[in-house]
């Protein structure tokens, strides 16, 4: 099987550091924190950006992350354009355009969340794809059902993404589809065969995701965006959550990739240090 990819996605949106303090949530907290699971072996890390705890877009802050992140290590750094700090597409779109990072997220498609509807319309969606395509910014494209797989095949065609596409498979979402190995099964067999997916379990689903996409050729996402819990009762941090993935991947027999290799599967050839970095003047270029 192909190496293994570990995408950790420290922060998100929603959790608060009541709910675990090992969130972390200023570009400091979260570069420290990536640094941490980089070197437990996550080669991606998905990157939201928070003002005084609450979710933003604010493409400054991005920046900021981002060059902290690049000064610490080659991880692939993903970008999120999700829409639960604002429905703007030229907003969401902000960071993508200041920063020109290797990948950022694109949902390609409408879902209900617990507590809203995720809405994105065709435009919404082109618009930011028409984004990443300027800015040479690899698309992972965030499916909620499949549905929005034939979405993201749509964006090919119209020349707004480029194959090999790279897929996201989240799975446990109150709302979405539900985490069952027939379901992912059921996703990978609606993806081109030439295309590389990853699979984010919600909650206490994280796990037995994570290990079935060991054993199918996919790739894993953790962290404490998707899940506050190591066990029953017992908060996890970033880091725990990236080294049990990795001792599984042993005990199973599967390499983990490291950034540079990951690249490589993903189809990326943009070397990393040609990204913004933030320095003391502010986003300077490496």
């Amino acid at each position: 099987m192909e190496k293994l990819i570990i995408t950790v996605a420290p922060t998100g949106s929603v959790p608060t550091k009541v709910q675990n303090p090992h969130l972390p949530l200023t570009p400091q907290e979260i570069a420290e924190t990536a640094y941490r699971c980089y070197n437990e072996g996550a080669s991606i890390v998905h990157v939201h950006a928070r003002r005084d705890g609450r979710p933003t877009l604010d493409a400054e802050i991005f920046a900021q992350t981002h060059g902290l992140i690049a000064q610490r290590c080659d991880m692939i750094v993903q970008i999120s354009t999700g829409g639960r700090a604002g429905t703007d597409p030229v907003a969401r779109a902000a960071a993508v355009r200041l920063i020109k990072p290797e990948m950022a997220s694109l949902t390609t498609g409408s879902v209900n969340f617990p507590d809203r509807v995720y809405e994105n319309s065709f435009e919404t969606i082109e618009y930011l794809a028409t984004a990443m395509k300027k800015a040479g910014t690899k698309p992972e494209m965030e499916i909620f059902d499949g549905s929005m797989i034939n979405n993201a095949l749509r964006l090919v065609r119209q020349d707004l993404a480029s194959e090999p596409l790279h897929f996201n498979f989240v799975l446990g979402l109150l709302g979405a589809q539900p985490a069952m190995a027939k379901i992912l099964l059921h996703l990978t067999e609606l993806i081109p065969a030439h295309t590389t997916w990853t699979v984010s379990g919600i909650g206490r689903h994280q796990l037995p995701m994570a290990t079935l996409a060991l054993v199918m050729s996919g790739h894993v996402r953790v962290g404490l965006e998707d899940n506050l819990y190591y066990g029953p009762g017992e908060l996890a941090s970033n880091e725990q959550l990236v080294a049990r993935v990795v001792r599984l991947a042993r005990e199973l027999g599967r390499e983990v990739a490291s950034p540079a290799e990951a690249r490589r599967i993903l189809g990326l050839h943009r070397p990393y240090r040609n990204h913004l970095c933030c320095g003391a003047g502010g986003v300077q270029q490496w």
